[in-house]
């Protein structure tokens, strides 16, 4: 059965926009997978304080997330053909880097771009899934992390938890809907195998 995933899963396309704590996580688990073809969009620099719940390590502080992460996934599965792309996501733009993907997801930070690349791809794009992550911040309450669906779209976290400093993003609860996302992705993907 692997190998009729593995066949199935090389020749998919999944763009992936935003490399932090939800993107770099999801990238690595979709690479494990065998997902062939990852778009990976990013304009930031690695930060220390990125290291408690993204896929980066010590030596790469100061390196563009896009660029490391393509580094990073390559040790994992050299098959996974990666194009990094270290730029700012906009309305125009979106289209015609993801028009090709089987499907987006969206892992941006930021409420007013998560709403951006949301409305982009449902109204220019509407036949394409996007899944998205909200409310991942803080930690415990397990049973609180749901998938949400709504035609093409799919929401995955509580919906709820925003980053706080009392609250603040943390690499379990990062992880599992880093996971999730990847998860949803595999879900769309192998349907009918």
């Amino acid at each position: 059965m692997i190998k009729k995933i593995r066949n199935k899963l090389k020749n998919k396309i999944v763009g992936i926009a935003g490399a932090g704590g939800l993107g770099s996580n999801c990238a690595v688990s979709l690479a494990r997978a065998g997902v062939g073809n990852l778009i990976i969009t990013d304009f930031d620099m690695i930060e220390e304080s990125n290291l408690n719940r993204q896929y980066y390590f010590y030596n790469q502080i100061g390196q563009k997330k896009v660029l490391a992460l393509k580094k990073n996934i390559k040790e994992i599965n050299k098959k996974v053909n990666v194009k990094a792309l270290d730029i700012k996501l906009n309305s125009t733009n979106i289209i015609e880097i993801f028009n090709d993907c089987d499907v987006v997801i969206e892992a941006f930070d930021k409420a007013e771009m998560k709403q951006m690349i949301i409305e982009t791809v449902l109204d220019k794009m509407p036949d394409k899934p996007i899944i998205v992550g909200i409310g991942i911040a803080g930690w415990g309450n397990n049973n609180l992390l749901k998938t949400l669906k709504t035609d093409n779209l799919y929401i995955c976290g509580d919906g709820t938890s925003e980053v706080t400093d009392k609250q603040p993003p943390l690499a379990p609860r990062v992880g599992i809907v880093a996971n999730m996302l990847a998860n949803q992705t595999l879900e769309i993907l192998l349907k009918n195998i």
